[in-house]
């Protein structure tokens, strides 16, 4: 009885890497033991065949690997001649690198709330905050919506706006590729789309990396010159000023298979929100999926009254179950941030979601009674 209950009580892990790890198990291996083998670890043959397959899976054009999630923000930016005097529109509610990257290519960003149901931005304060920037002197180049959370942010409502204010659209898919969006796939839904590959991503390497998928063959020369110094025809050719943000072959080698399982993780991925959420719907306030969008679910996200959340952490935490919060300070209260332009009105939603939200384990290997037990925890903790 003991034993049982000490076993109940195992601590579980928020992103188990290691089951599909498991998973993959010999085709990792000898992934990387072919790269070992030709030793071209900087633009190998992997890193061309893992591009070719990424566009495919989305049914884009061209995708350009790189570095990092932020590489590929930046980078693009800097292919659109984006920085100083431009202003870059970007939600509060979301991780830093979103802003990072206009501040890192020159330019100003302006920040946004968003809607309270979906965590993503909202175009009404997008419109408020592209008056502001007019307000300011700033000239309104390019929006990045985030797909938080692994849900697809409003893409047509933005688009209308990007349309009508000649502002370029950046889509910034670290947390959403994957995802549908009124039946087109991430990667297609703007001119330019970045992407994440961090470990704890839903679709990760074993390190940094990051690209870009895009239809436009132009801007994909312009990101491919970029991405190595702004090399021309060769190394010693530099016809633009760029930077060092190759994605090595060896993550290129994990991501191609780590691909092939991809589309069965995101399935997986769905029936396990879709456990928690007809479970906890009547206990909590769970995560809204709108009828014409899919989910990759790179977070399960409740939100709570304030003053309920940490208690909830601290007894999910005394019971082996860990919880994440995302984000607890959103960027316009953040040291770096807080003196640049946010949408006249303020951004109160992004300021009580910060005070709200928790999220729970969420991957493609949560098995039911594992799932149970947090069900049951959360249940008991919020009485």
């Amino acid at each position: 009885m003991n034993q049982h209950a000490r076993l109940d009580q195992a601590p579980i892990p928020f992103i188990d890497v290691a089951a599909q790890r498991r998973r993959l198990g010999s085709a990792i291996d000898e992934a990387v033991g072919r790269v070992l083998a030709h030793c071209q670890f900087l633009m190998g043959p992997e890193v061309a065949e893992f591009e070719r397959r990424l566009a495919q899976f989305c049914g884009a054009r061209h995708a350009i690997s790189c570095a990092s999630g932020t590489d590929a923000l930046v980078l693009v930016l800097m292919a659109k001649e984006i920085g100083a005097g431009d202003a870059v529109f970007c939600p509060s509610f979301t991780f830093c690198a979103t802003a990072e990257a206009a501040v890192l290519a020159g330019a100003t960003p302006v920040f946004v709330d968003v809607h309270a149901d979906s965590f993503n931005i909202d175009p009404q304060s997008l419109q408020r905050a592209i008056a502001t920037a007019r307000q300011k002197g700033l000239k309104p180049k390019a929006v990045i919506p985030v797909d938080l959370f692994g849900l697809p942010a409003d893409h047509d409502a933005i688009r209308a706006i990007a349309d009508a204010e000649n502002l370029f659209v950046l889509d910034d898919a670290a947390q959403g590729f994957g995802a549908m969006y009124k039946g087109r796939a991430i990667g297609t839904l703007a001119p330019a789309t970045a992407t994440s590959f961090f470990p704890a991503k839903p679709l990760g390497c074993y390190g940094d990396g990051g690209a870009v998928i895009t239809d436009d063959a132009a801007l994909a020369e312009r990101l491919k010159s970029l991405r190595v110094h702004g090399q021309g025809n060769d190394k010693y050719d530099n016809v633009r000023i760029g930077m060092t943000a190759r994605l090595d072959t060896i993550q290129a080698a994990v991501l191609i298979e780590k691909l092939k399982i991809f589309p069965d993780e995101i399935a997986a991925r769905s029936r396990v929100a879709a456990r928690y959420s007809d479970a906890l719907a009547a206990t909590i306030r769970v995560p809204q999926l709108p009828a014409d969008c899919t989910s990759v679910w790179a977070q399960y996200t409740l939100r709570l009254e304030p003053g309920r959340r940490d208690p909830l952490a601290a007894a999910l935490k005394g019971q082996g179950i860990p919880t994440a919060i995302y984000y607890p300070k959103p960027l316009h209260r953040q040291t770096a941030y807080r003196d640049f332009p946010i949408a006249e009105g303020g951004l109160p939603v992004s300021d009580q979601l910060a005070d709200e939200v928790i999220s729970l384990p969420m991957h493609a290997y949560l098995d039911t009674a594992t799932q149970d037990r947090i069900i049951d925890a959360v249940r008991r903790a919020l009485g």
